[in-house]
């Protein structure tokens, strides 16, 4: 098995890809969608007209003589060689010094980012295992709750099943075959097959089998309990469950994949729920020369949690989800939909936030542009900019812009004192000997920078 691990948004020589250049040749400058296709599990899934995730993104791009990293995390695999991106805040455990580089350090901020936003269980070992696709096939077990929520809310899914019946009371097609072998001699009774719409279908029983899966894992009942009541509602619903027929079910699922927009939620369902009963080595993928895997989007991940820390004063649109979209023209019909990532709730003294998952230098050009124009839109004095900074104990200090008013060519250039953009980073822990500590001490993180919010907020509230 050969592994080559890299940080997101960073930058490598080609050379150093070499001994996984089956993989790499096959992942290098290709888009999501194309990976997608190919039977890579992108999460979220992939939407059109997204700006957090474009079907044109790349895993690694070429750059000159080197490759180039992104936002996304995860793992992708070919045969038995393994890319394995980690987030950029990755740590020297105090008691492993080595010099092994990035082959011996913990990704705890990936791991604490997956537990605050999709509630993984804190017993998610993200330290390098001698099976990557177990690796792999234990990150969809940790979705199928997120997924099967998402789907439920849509109501369960409906579809045409036909129904054997041998009763007095015909409503369908006669089957004489059936009646011959049942009813002969004549009792009374009709052997008939009825088309009815039916909640009891090819897709909620794979649902079902799944549920029966990871009920049998020894960390399944932590799983299933995060989702009680929709598993309940499976169950109860399955009447025609039967194990024996996991395979059939598998196979029907597999030629009728869910194509009606309505139910995109349930065809993603439906594509993990594949996946994770098809628990085979290298069958996560379409085979071993396949490339398979999972990958995270690390700045859909980061929005989501300072989401949780800022839910109290900020309205969150989702353009995922299409849910609280804004419009930026109004004449015969509402045109330019955006889809800001904060709106503060304070109508008097509106706050519009953007959450980057970068660098604080690489916030710059048309990230000022789209904020400021938020900004107009929604009549607000001031920006901000939330971002993961690496940190230890130095203290970080908020970048105040204040806006200029003026030109260069009336060499009248000022900056204006009512109207600001701050660049406020939270600390990532960079000295944690243990995922324990690493959680206690970003709490303490948490907790300075939600008060330095509050600072910022009441100060606003004054000018």
């Amino acid at each position: 098995m050969r592994i080559r691990k890299c940080k997101d948004n960073f930058l490598y020589p080609k050379e150093s890809f070499m001994f996984i250049k089956d993989l790499t040749d096959k992942v290098s400058d290709k888009t999501l969608s194309y990976l997608e296709r190919e039977g890579v599990f992108v999460f979220p899934e992939l939407v059109d007209k997204s700006n957090d995730l474009s079907r044109d993104q790349m895993i690694i791009q070429s750059c000159n003589q080197n490759y180039r990293t992104g936002n996304i995390l995860g793992y992708i695999g070919c045969g038995n060689e393994y890319l394995e991106i980690k987030s950029r805040f990755i740590i020297q455990e105090d008691n492993k010094q080595d010099n092994r580089g990035e082959e011996s350090k913990e990704d705890f901020f990936f791991q604490y980012l997956l537990n605050k936003v999709l509630d993984f269980p804190n017993f998610v070992n993200l330290k390098t295992s001698a099976s990557k696709d177990k690796d792999i096939f234990n990150y969809l077990l940790f979705l199928f709750p997120y997924y099967l929520k998402k789907a439920i809310r849509k109501g369960l899914f409906k579809r045409y099943v036909n129904i054997k019946y041998n009763d007095n009371n015909v409503k369908g097609c006669i089957d004489v075959a059936r009646h011959i072998k049942n009813n002969t001699p004549f009792i009374g009774k009709i052997a008939y097959n009825q088309r009815e719409f039916s909640y009891d279908n090819y897709l909620i029983e794979l649902v079902r089998h799944t549920v029966e899966f990871i009920k049998r894992k020894s960390y399944g009942k932590q799983i299933i309990n995060t989702i009680k009541e929709e598993v309940k509602l499976i169950v109860g619903t399955t009447k025609l469950y039967q194990p024996y027929d996991k395979q059939k079910i598998i196979t029907k699922n597999k030629d009728n994949p869910i194509q009606h927009a309505y139910y995109k939620e349930y065809a993603t369902l439906q594509r993990l729920c594949i996946l994770i009963l098809r628990n085979q080595k290298h069958q996560v993928g379409l085979g071993t020369k396949q490339i398979y895997g999972i990958l995270f989007d690390g700045a859909w991940l980061w929005e989501e949690y300072i989401n949780s820390l800022v839910v109290d004063y900020f309205h969150h649109p989702q353009n995922k989800t299409k849910s609280g979209e804004q419009y930026l023209f109004s004449g015969e019909r509402y045109c330019g939909t955006i889809y800001p990532d904060f709106i503060g709730k304070n109508i008097e003294h509106r706050i519009i936030a953007d959450a980057k998952y970068k660098f604080d230098s690489n916030i710059c050009g048309h990230d000022y542009q789209q904020l400021l124009a938020y900004m107009f839109r929604f009549d607000s004095k001031l920006g901000i900019f939330f971002y993961p900074e690496a940190s230890y104990d130095e203290q970080i200090k908020d970048v105040e812009l204040y806006l200029n008013r003026g030109t260069s060519y009336d060499n009248n250039v000022e900056k204006r004192e009512d109207v600001k953009i701050l660049k406020m980073g939270l600390k990532i822990p960079q000295n944690a000997c243990n995922y324990e500590d690493f959680v206690g001490k970003i709490k303490i993180n948490e907790s300075t920078f939600m008060q330095n919010l509050k600072n910022h907020m009441t100060h606003y509230s004054r000018y």
